[in-house]
């Protein structure tokens, strides 16, 4: 898609894809539209190429494992009265190619040139593996 940017952010504290989904039905739950969202101090200056088919690519224990189409940005107001991003995002994990990725604070912009390629729906049922395997895998085109 042209004039699309993804973004990726690190799911601290997350085991697994499935732990992620678990909390962000709890999390969805406190959302209007029953949606899972993501709460951050930044609002995206570059919103309208993420809405134009963009996606929020999670990396959980060192390496990019999934991502999540997003819908929209609202506006959040702290009990603290700071102005916050919620990302909201589709109910559905997607499951990528794993690809290591470095520890970084807050979110960053993902080419979609450089975004791991989504698994196929056989390859997304099978057992997850530790993510360091799936990387050297995926880097010797096994995966």
């Amino acid at each position: 898609m042209k004039n699309t940017i993804h973004l990726v952010k690190l799911s601290v504290g997350t085991e697994s894809v499935e732990s992620l989904a678990a909390w962000q039905k709890t999390r969805a739950a406190q959302h209007p539209k029953g949606l899972p969202f993501h709460i951050t101090r930044m609002w995206p200056k570059r919103e309208s190429e993420v809405l134009a088919g963009g996606s929020i690519y999670w990396v959980i224990k060192g390496a990019i494992q999934a991502r999540q189409p997003v819908l929209g940005f609202e506006e959040i107001i702290g009990s603290d009265g700071i102005r916050r991003c919620g990302f909201v995002l589709a109910p559905e994990l997607v499951r990528v190619a794993p690809a290591l990725k470095r520890p970084f604070q807050g979110w960053r912009y993902l080419k979609p040139e450089d975004a791991p390629a989504d698994l196929t729906e056989t390859r997304a049922s099978d057992d997850a593996l530790p993510p360091e395997l799936a990387v050297a895998l995926a880097d010797i085109g096994i995966l």
